[in-house]
């Protein structure tokens, strides 16, 4: 408990310093329009919906402003690699940032269900107050002309007894805005669940691009001003909590208390939202810079176990071990950015990925490299970005656990130390590392295998046995490969069935 608390205590204040934002910013806004003047008639009307609408529109805007800064991938790497005043405290937490981009994201369909929930009831209490003839005061609002060019002022959006709900729905900015947004948010949520996130990247990635009208929506949503409160002036001449008593006598010219006059509220979502979607369309511009700069592709290997490794040369490109890079194949989508870590080390005179087929997208891109007498596909780049990976050196003893092509990372790290050590860097504060990785094919150790070999002959010839102990598990079996020599094994292993290889079939430094 003590030590989650010690590396987990940042992450915890910050969220709980969110949620209680949340929580401030909801209770303030439900007590003022529940209590101001302003709204005592419209209040008359609504009811305390009246107050959830708008302390839900309130914190709809606040984690709106929130949504898009997780997602800026050139402003996290600054933060991380190159702001001298970010802590490792600090980094660390920039490594959840779509964990708080999810939920951002689960906090605004909490709001938009209590926001659609309570105009729900207000419309219909907007409906039945127009409905009503009884001369109540209700009434009296709700009959308020819509004609400014008479010196009318209206509270209720419903102009007409025969004026159905959806019409207004569909006719208002307010209103179509809402159900534009509302669908674009559920396509967004829904698509990007991990069942459909993993089999059908795709439909994630487009639908995920609806949040250009949920913002676009979101910003002009509030121009009409449907929900009207009372103006200063017209308060001035007749205090609401006097002058309702008096409502039928408004028109009197004897009665000090005149016929109120409303106005809308000025749109504001807008306000909160501004500077969050400037600086992304600064990242997006950023991208679309980096990715059209040249890529060469120096070098294409097809590993077993359909893993593809491309080396490639791009002019400034820089990187540190375990950052990641997004690439793109205009030739099989021009739209689609995939991630992928970066295999080489910062010391290669190239950067390398490796990519497993594991989507349309993948075999795709896999296809086009395997067509012998067909020109090499065009690659666009963007990137690197950080990792928390790029902290490994800064400790003594570090453990990488990965998990067949998830291992790449540590093929970065593993190859920076091989050159590290063949140039005696002595600012190298690692002394001992232990690698696990488990793997379900067996060919997918052949490519790594070169890696470890010449790595363990390094540290021997350094008198530094110890350095690195590894342990790699098999989870599935070819004998094929096996027998072919691709990898190294130990004699105990051969013949061994699937079943039996929970035990580690290469090992080191034990």
């Amino acid at each position: 408990m003590g030590n989650w608390v010690v590396n987990h205590w940042f992450s915890v204040l910050f969220l709980a310093v969110w949620l209680g934002l949340n929580v401030f910013l909801f209770v303030d806004a439900f007590l003022k329009y529940e209590t101001a003047d302003r709204y005592y008639y419209t209040r008359k009307i609504l009811g305390s919906t009246l107050a959830c609408a708008r302390a839900s529109a309130l914190c709809l805007n606040f984690n709106s402003m929130l949504i898009l800064l997780p997602v800026c991938r050139s402003l996290l790497s600054f933060l991380r690699g190159t702001c001298s005043f970010c802590s490792r405290t600090l980094r660390k937490q920039l490594d959840h940032n779509l964990t708080f981009h999810k939920l951002v994201a689960y906090m605004i369909c909490l709001h938009t269900a209590i926001h659609i929930i309570a105009h729900l009831f207000n419309f219909d209490r907007y409906s039945r107050s127009r409905q009503a003839t009884d001369g109540s005061l209700v009434s009296i609002l709700s009959s308020l002309s819509h004609d400014e060019t008479k010196g009318g002022s209206w509270l209720n959006p419903i102009q007409f007894r025969n004026m159905t709900v959806e019409y207004v729905t569909f006719t208002s900015i307010a209103g179509l805005t809402g159900v534009i947004m509302t669908i674009a948010l559920i396509l967004m949520v829904t698509s990007a669940t991990e069942f459909i996130r993993r089999s059908y990247f795709e439909v994630f990635w487009y639908t995920h691009h609806l949040f250009i009208f949920y913002i676009l929506g979101l910003g002009i949503h509030g121009i009409g001003g449907i929900v009207r409160g009372q103006t200063e002036e017209s308060i001035n001449e007749g205090h609401p909590h006097k002058c309702a008593e008096y409502f039928e006598m408004w028109d009197d010219h004897d009665c000090r208390c005149r016929r109120p006059e409303f106005e809308g509220q000025p749109p504001e979502s807008w306000k909160w939202i501004l500077a969050p979607v400037i600086l992304y369309i600064c990242e997006r511009i950023l991208r679309f810079y980096r990715s059209q700069q040249k890529v060469v592709i120096t070098k294409v290997v097809m590993h077993p176990s359909k893993v593809l490794e491309l080396q490639m040369n791009k002019r400034g490109f820089s990187m540190e071990v375990g950052q990641y890079i997004f690439v793109n194949c205009p030739s099989i989508s021009p739209l689609e950015w995939h991630p992928f870590t970066l295999t080489s080390a910062p010391e290669e005179d190239f950067f390398s990925i490796h990519i497993r087929a594991a989507g349309d997208w993948t075999e795709n891109l896999i296809r086009a490299f395997e067509q012998q007498y067909s020109p090499i596909p065009r690659i666009e780049v963007d990137g690197p970005f950080g990792t928390a990976s790029e902290d490994v050196f800064q400790y003594e003893v570090a453990v990488l656990v990965g998990a067949g092509i998830g291992v790449t990372p540590f093929a970065s790290i593993l190859k920076s130390i091989w050159y590290k050590f063949r140039c005696a860097d002595h600012n190298l504060k690692t002394k001992k590392i232990y690698f696990y990785w488990i793997c379900r094919e067996t060919g997918a150790f052949s490519w790594f295998n070169d890696l470890l070999t010449s790595l363990e002959q390094e540290m021997e010839e350094l008198g530094k046995v110890g350095f690195l102990n590894y342990r790699l598990f098999l989870t599935g079996w070819d004998s094929n490969i096996v027998c072919s020599g691709s990898f190294l094994m130990w004699p105990s292993d051969f013949g061994k069935e699937p079943a039996q290889m929970l035990s580690p079939i290469f090992q080191s430094g034990s």
